[in-house]
């Protein structure tokens, strides 16, 4: 059985890549500033990025491989504008290809993208389309908010997103709905922004017929479905309320869950509600919570042990674990069994 992380990002990249966005920000202020370069990185830069962090916790905890993005807190689309969104996505994205091209046991591509605020989402279908077939990507995170807070893009149903829906179709990609930092002091980014954003999908996703349009379109809400699985009841039946079908077949043969939850008892949770083949294994490594639980003396973060550690038979646990995930994202399943996984 393969241990398959559907959710990692690149966290800990070399310190030329923050210094070109520092230039970006700089330049937001003062326009006569030149065009921001991205610095030299070698592979020595990135192997000691990784190997001291993301390669050594995935060794340690027992991982096999990581689906692997740029840092979500630093797509930041609500920053400067599309051009700037632009160069910065294709220097994270061209970044995480380097990190499989060195490690491609471990690590596997998914994108972020440029959105920006106001801008229509047909404008990041190139870099899409640039990182699956060019660069050999799996996936891509979808940011629902460009705005960073302030919810000014139409819901994730409405057909604004449809030119982009219809790439992924193409491609057979799914994407992770997943938002970036707070420009809202309202807003704690991972304590709030991300869970509000995870919770806000699900919803828009019942109130629209989406997957009546594209019923192969698929996603996965991260961080255990935001506050879905512990209101699973509420759900259900403002699906009853709303005259929408009922929640197996509205929406979760097109959406999945990741195990990010940081407690056992919210991955009990969230096994006893959500049925398992709409659950994939990831950790976030490293993302939002990094520390040592005081009550269990483990890493909030090592959600390798809370599957362990569930009542469930083991083909239950392999659907987590590996199964789910080659469902999910088909380019990854063809490319293990090329490897004769």
């Amino acid at each position: 059985m393969l241990i398959i992380d559907c959710h990692g990002h690149y966290t800990t990249a070399p310190s030329a890549l923050q210094s070109f966005r520092d230039q970006q920000l700089s330049r937001l202020g003062n326009p006569a500033l030149p065009l921001p370069a991205l610095g030299a990185i070698g592979d020595d830069d990135i192997r000691e990025s990784i190997e001291l962090n993301q390669l050594k916790l995935q060794r340690a905890r027992g991982a096999d491989l990581t689906i692997f993005s740029p840092r979500a807190s630093a797509m930041a689309h609500h920053v400067g504008d599309e051009a700037i969104s632009q160069a910065w996505t294709r220097a994270c994205n061209d970044l995480i290809k380097r990190v499989v091209d060195l490690y491609p046991a471990n690590f596997v591509g998914v994108c972020q993208l440029p959105q920006s605020p106001g801008v229509p989402i047909a404008h990041s279908v190139a870099e899409l389309a640039r990182c699956v077939t060019e660069l050999g990507f799996i996936g891509c995170n979808l940011n629902p908010d460009p705005s960073g807070g302030h919810w000014t893009s139409p819901p994730l149903t409405d057909r604004h997103w449809y030119p982009f829906y219809e790439k992924m179709v193409e491609l057979d990609v799914p994407a992770m709905v997943h938002v970036s930092s707070s420009c809202n002091p309202s807003f704690h980014a991972t304590g709030a922004h991300y869970i509000n954003a995870d919770t806000t999908a699900f919803m828009q996703f019942i109130e629209g017929d989406l997957f009546r349009d594209f019923p192969t379109l698929r996603f996965i809400i991260p961080h255990g479905g935001g506050a879905v699985p512990y209101h699973w009841g509420r759900y259900r039946g403002l699906a009853d309320m709303l005259k929408r079908p009922p929640l197996a077949s509205h929406v979760m043969r097109n959406v999945f869950f990741d195990t990010c939850v940081y407690h056992q008892p919210g991955i009990d949770l969230l096994v006893r509600v959500i049925d398992i083949d709409n659950i994939l294994f990831g950790s976030e490594m490293l993302g939002a919570v990094r520390g040592i639980d005081p009550e269990t003396g483990q890493y909030f973060d090592d959600t390798k042990r809370y599957i362990d550690a569930l009542a469930i038979a083991d083909s239950g646990k392999r659907r987590i674990f590996e199964g789910n995930a080659r469902r999910v994202f088909p380019r990854l399943d063809r490319l293990l069994q090329g490897r004769g996984l």
